[in-house]
């Protein structure tokens, strides 16, 4: 529809919507297909193949179904690590949605290998760097931009910001060493975050978890279950059951925090 010649802003979604990065591989995928199932609109951020995409919409949209909720699921491709697909990344999801209620910052893992402390160099710093740090601190910048917009418009109520972080950012391991100075930093972001935007009424919060079944710490031989106090490996609907506790309002009076996904590995014992 068009008025006074031009284009009319599109309609809110009728459900609350997320903007999921990293959505198509775990722990995002999981994440998404857990808020279809609680009403949540969703959109994916990606860098997959259309034929992934379409799979993944798919579970989500039938996640929805099954708990007899009718949301909506958009997908756009973007570098997140590239300024200009940040910006066109943001603009997507308000030009089909026109609100973001919530924001789930998965930090692509960073390509290649993991190099060692002694090995490491100024360009695998800088890429590990641009992958993660980079790419989430500015992307989740540009959404809390939009989220004090909508909300100081009356146009979304609560509104979340979720950074999605791994253990990396406290546990030293010098095989990793610029994923751990990388995810460290990361880990500001949070109460940096909820200091700025709690005038606005914007919660945000840090998941961070631990060893996952299937991650490359699994495949690499660096942790074993034994290291937790719950036996197990990680499961990725573990973390995504804790965004969803967020996304519901159940920590609403909790902002700033750093909830641990991890089997209890976080505790310093005797």
């Amino acid at each position: 529809m068009e008025h006074n010649g031009q284009p009319a802003a599109p309609e809110p979604a009728s459900s609350r919507v997320a903007l999921v990065t990293a959505g198509i591989d775990e722990p995002g995928r999981s994440v998404a297909v857990e808020l279809a199932r609680r009403g949540w609109s969703v959109f994916l951020q990606h860098n997959a193949p259309p034929e992934i995409v379409a799979d993944v919409v798919d579970d989500i949209l039938q996640a929805a179904g099954q708990a007899g909720l009718e949301i909506e699921v958009a997908a756009g491709q973007a570098d997140l690590a590239n300024a200009e697909d940040r910006e066109q990344l943001v603009e997507s999801v308000l030009e089909e949605f026109a609100q973001i209620d919530m924001l789930v910052n998965v930090a692509a893992a960073g390509q290649g290998a993991p190099v060692g402390l002694l090995e490491m160099t100024e360009q695998d710093f800088r890429q590990m760097m641009d992958d993660e740090l980079i790419a989430s601190l500015f992307t989740t910048q540009i959404v809390a931009n939009e989220m004090v917009r909508l909300a100081e418009a009356g146009l979304i109520e609560t509104p979340k910001i979720v950074t999605i972080n791994s253990i990396t950012a406290s546990a030293a391991c010098p095989d990793r060493a610029a994923e751990c100075i990388s995810r460290a930093a990361m880990s500001m972001m949070t109460p940096l975050f909820a200091d700025r935007l709690g005038e606005h009424g914007i919660n945000a919060y840090e998941v961070r978890v631990g060893f996952q079944a299937g991650s490359p710490t699994d495949q690499s031989g660096h942790a074993r279950h034994d290291q937790t106090l719950i036996s197990r490996w990680g499961r990725p609907g573990d973390v995504a059951r804790a965004v969803a506790a967020i996304a519901e309002d159940l920590l609403d009076f909790s902002t700033g925090q750093v909830i641990n996904v991890d089997g209890g590995f976080h505790l310093r014992r005797l």
